[in-house]
């Protein structure tokens, strides 16, 4: 069939001679079949961390249609679109797509993801930025068409503090800390600091932000000279891309203490750690997965994807982000699944899995017959409650590799769901929706 251009032009998606593997309309002729895009950044500086997730991603969805021949009989078929991180060809690739009416659509981007939110609703194609976006479209009352669960990130900074807290024998000896935060400049960098502030009011720690614009990514030495001027106990970072490895780096510079430097999800994937190895121990990151190829779905991957000439880059399976793109795909067709069966096996819209995604619920046992015992944790998600409330785990570098060191660290949920309330009003009202009764 040889090769299918996708996306903006940046990238040619090889299409194997056998169905199983097409990126692509994969069905037989006349078949089910649902479509999920695949929205991917494989190339400029943040590739690193685009490139494994969109594996990751790809190969879940076409070991679904392996080994199941698809979810209930329905096939999946998908279209790479790489868009570089770049959020005007980002939206681009969104409006290119809708086209061939996906089900559900994943932005994995917080710009692209802010630039959809009034369109979901309008086009019916549920969006899922999972574990990431806008903050206050966890509360679906609002907002009926967006979802970012497990966890939206100001409830991750909440999970982060409560961590913090316990290493430091419990949240009241905050009081009196220095608690700092170095960020990539943007919407998604600057997404945690109101619910920072807030925490530093109630637990008297002493609260600064870092900002680092994209510019200066590889350099940051101002940044932390004005770091270690002020010497924080605790360090986050909200980065991505190149500014992560640079900063582990400077820190071990600057004399900062690793174990004290924590990264959001985002900031915690190999690609910051590997080239550093031995120089990067001691960093921790949250995560909402296993950092390796741990468990009976990697397995099945192996199997029915690379055991059969398909796949994208065996060499980054189980890696953080390969991981992350995976359980995201699982996200969604489950989603899917729920839909399909509601609808007696046949295929269905968008409008149809965005009701499903309002009743996910992933339990410990739905969780080990898909093959992710051990992979992640269960979640529930409500008409009101579009983040999921999952917890967070906190990952170590080894010095080798990275190994979940802390698990079931849960959002300070009673902080952040009246801030969630709050900003969902104020981010409604410009939208002028209109709030949603008898949703819980």
């Amino acid at each position: 069939m040889g090769v299918r251009k996708v996306g903006l032009g940046f990238l040619s998606v090889a299409v194997l001679a056998a169905p199983m593997w097409t990126s692509w309309a994969t069905g037989a002729e006349g078949a089910e079949s649902v479509f999920i895009p695949n929205p991917s950044y494989r190339t400029g500086k943040y590739a690193v961390n685009g490139t494994p997730f969109a594996n990751g991603f790809s190969d879940y969805l076409n070991m679904l249609n392996a080994r199941d021949g698809g979810v209930e009989g329905v096939r999946i078929d998908t279209e790479e679109c790489e868009f570089g991180y770049n959020t005007p060809k980002g939206v681009e690739c969104y409006e290119r797509l809708k086209a061939k009416k996906p089900v559900v659509y994943g932005p994995l981007s917080t710009g692209v993801t802010y630039k959809l939110v009034p369109k979901a609703p309008v086009d019916k194609i549920p969006v899922l930025s999972s574990g990431y976006g806008m903050s206050a479209a966890a509360d679906g009352r609002w907002f009926p068409y967006v979802f970012n669960f497990p966890t939206s990130y100001w409830s991750q900074a909440s999970a982060f503090i409560r961590f913090i807290g316990e290493e430091e024998g419990g949240l009241d000896k905050l009081k009196g800390k220095k608690v700092g935060l170095i960020f990539l400049e943007s919407g998604y960098g600057r997404e945690p600091i109101p619910l920072l502030e807030k925490l530093a009011g109630q637990y008297g720690y002493e609260f600064q932000h870092f900002s680092v614009p994209g510019k200066e990514m590889e350099k940051q030495q101002a940044q932390w000279r004005k770091i270690v001027r002020w010497k924080p106990d605790w360090l986050f970072m909200w980065g991505w891309g190149n500014m992560n490895r640079v900063a582990i780096r400077r820190a071990t510079e600057f004399g900062f203490p690793l174990n004290r430097f924590i990264g959001v999800w985002w900031s915690g994937a190999d690609s910051d750690t590997a080239p550093l190895g031995a120089l990067a121990k001691g960093y921790r990151a949250g995560t909402f997965h296993a950092s390796d190829a741990c468990c009976q779905v990697h397995k099945d991957i192996l199997e029915h994807v690379y055991g059969k000439g398909g796949g994208t880059d065996k060499a980054t399976v189980g890696q953080v982000l390969y991981n992350r793109g995976v359980v995201t795909a699982m996200y969604m067709t489950e989603a899917v699944r729920d839909a399909v069966k509601k609808n007696g096996g046949k295929s269905v819209t968008g409008s149809q899995v965005r009701d499903a995604m309002e009743g996910l619920n992933l339990t410990e046992d739905r969780l080990k017959g898909l093959g992710f015992e051990g992979f992640t944790s269960p979640i529930k998600v409500t008409c009101a409650d579009h983040e999921g409330g999952g917890p967070v785990m906190i990952q170590e570098w080894d010095g080798k590799k990275w190994t979940i060191v802390k698990r079931g660290v849960a959002p300070l949920r009673e902080v952040v769901r009246p801030m969630l309330e709050e900003a969902a009003v104020k981010e409604a009202g410009k939208l002028g929706y209109t709030k949603r009764e008898n949703c819980t």
